[in-house]
């Protein structure tokens, strides 16, 4: 998988980074999970701190277009996103039984 930025912009007012980004991929579409990881290592950002918006797909082509949104602390980002947006990048809690 191979990520390039696209546009790299800073939101003062929310305290966060907006990045748009390219990604060109083999096989299967990679999981939030692991575009999460990759920015945050091109980028030097906290994973917990990041929140991927929904990634767009071309039928029949490897390759995609994202927005991510960085932000200065975990309580910046919770004051501004969605509960869902920041739970649909975490792992799911395995049933209890």
């Amino acid at each position: 998988m191979e990520i390039t930025i696209t546009n790299d912009t800073r939101n003062e007012l929310l305290y966060r980074k907006e990045v748009e980004f390219t990604m060109t991929y083999e096989g299967a579409t990679p999981s939030r999970k692991q575009i999460i990881g990759k920015i945050a290592a091109l980028l030097n950002a906290k994973e917990e701190t990041m929140v991927l918006d929904p990634i767009k797909t071309r039928f029949g082509s490897c390759d995609a277009t994202g927005v991510t949104r960085i932000y200065d602390t975990v309580e910046a980002r919770d004051r501004t996103e969605r509960p869902y947006l920041i739970n649909r990048g975490q792992p799911k809690a395995e049933a209890e039984e």
